[in-house]
């Protein structure tokens, strides 16, 4: 029997903080309360005084490159950052190679993960303009939901027939995640800029080929058929002021239809900071203005934006070296989302209380996940240590990405994550990993 006493936890917890001790039972959390005292000298105890504990994150978009991308990540790999980062559960996307628009892909993603994540799992199945058959024989219970590209991406995976599109929003019960970027829009901006520079593009116009027209048409599509056939619709990474009009706060969470989500690159960088890092933050949708910025923000603390996420997308340095039209978007960042968050704390920008509802407690209402997501009495014990103020530098030595390398290389955080629990088990105590026991499939309460 594995347990553990926390002892002197400041919880950050639905909305308040208080101080407390946690008790774990083998998964699960068994008690909640002042001064518990255990007899058995195998309980594992850990002094939590002048630290903060909370739920484990759960990151709803990363791309962890398995099965095919191997050479730039696996999950092996990446859940191992995540840990190191307070992530716990991860919901993965489906553009690898092979793509996830199968079942028989699915269930073998499903299978990696179960022999080497450490972290909780699940993924998103893939829609295309061809496999509506396949998407509606998913069980809505056990994979987390469908995703769908409205905009450029890996392969067969732009989902473009508007045909299509409403059929698929019609006939599936699963909540759709959607990228939007309008390809059209994209195409005409490009050709644009390729007939003046040719293949050498700055890479300081990424913001303006893949434009907030762009984005703001495809969103607004897309919301307008969620609201014409009744489907559940999240939209990933809003990137522009524009689009957080498109999203309300009038309802609660778990009575929305249609909710959206920011990332960690959108609310930290500018293109202000193309000039320094370049291709590092070549990501889709493109970092905007700080006008943007702002905005995202904005709809964050007031509840228009639901979740926070880190669209983790990892690539080689050889590969974010080559010029604009050759060069991937996306970068490494699950390792680095909740301190980056926690130092916008200390700059004033969001409470404590609100990380935790936004990386913690909405995308476990969000997609319905199971017993996880809040520090509660019968739930599994995926909890995060933190001490507040205990600065260090992101440097090579501590970045944990297979690739090697992070947009935040040479930044210091205030912020130290010192324990990550996952299910029960301690797996990660102050930089060092001390158990590798696996992650659990994520179930779905649906």
């Amino acid at each position: 029997m594995n347990q553990i006493l926390i002892k002197n936890a400041r919880i950050i917890n639905e909305g308040k903080i208080i101080t407390s001790d946690i008790f774990i039972e083998d998964e699960i959390i068994q008690e909640i309360s002042n001064s518990i005292s255990v007899k058995s000298s195998s309980v594992q105890i850990i002094d939590a005084e002048n630290n903060f504990v909370i739920p484990g994150v759960i990151d709803d978009q990363v791309h962890f490159r398995e099965p095919g991308l191997t050479h730039k990540a696996d999950i092996k790999s990446e859940s191992k950052a995540a840990v190191a980062g307070g992530v716990t559960s991860f919901i993965e996307m489906p553009n690898t190679k092979p793509q996830a628009t199968t079942l028989v892909e699915l269930d073998r993603k499903f299978e990696i993960a179960s022999k080497d994540s450490l972290a909780n799992y699940s993924f998103m199945f893939g829609g295309t303009n061809d496999n509506l058959d396949e998407i509606l024989k998913v069980d809505t219970k056990n994979v987390a939901g469908l995703k769908l590209f409205l905009g450029s991406s890996t392969g067969n995976m732009l989902v473009d027939n508007l045909e299509v599109l409403e059929n698929i929003f019609s006939k599936t019960d699963m909540l759709i995640s959607v990228h939007c970027e309008d390809e059209a829009t994209i195409k005409s901006n490009l050709k644009e800029y390729t007939d003046k520079y040719g293949d050498d593009i700055p890479m300081k116009f990424h913001p303006l080929i893949r434009s907030r027209k762009a984005c703001y048409i495809s969103s607004s599509n897309a919301i307008k058929l969620a609201k014409k056939t009744g489907a559940r619709l999240h939209v990933f990474h809003l990137s522009t002021a524009e689009e957080t009009k498109l999203f309300s706060n009038r309802k609660k969470l778990k009575d929305k239809k249609i909710t959206s989500e920011v990332c960690i690159h959108h609310l930290w960088f500018s293109d202000s900071d193309y000039a320094q890092l370049g291709s590092k933050i070549k990501w889709n949708p493109a970092v905007k203005s700080s006008s943007d910025r702002d905005a995202l923000w904005k709809a964050l603390l007031d509840d228009r934006i639901d979740v926070i996420a880190s669209d983790h997308a990892p690539h080689t340095e050889k590969e974010k070296q080559s010029n604009y039209l050759n060069c991937p978007s996306g970068g490494p960042l699950v390792q680095h989302t909740l301190p980056a968050m926690l130092e916008a704390h200390h700059n004033n920008k969001i409470s404590l209380e609100k990380i935790v509802e936004k990386m913690c407690h909405n995308p476990a209402i969000l997609f319905q996940i199971e017993k996880r997501g809040f520090i509660k009495k019968g739930y599994y014990a995926d909890l995060v240590i933190f001490n507040l103020n205990n600065p260090w530098t992101v440097n090579k030595d501590n970045i944990l990405y297979k690739c090697g390398w992070s947009p935040f290389e040479g930044k210091s955080f205030k912020s130290r994550i010192s324990h990550t629990i996952v299910n029960g088990k301690l797996i990660y105590n102050n930089s060092r990993f001390v158990n590798t026991t696996r992650g659990k499939r994520l179930t779905f309460e649906r």
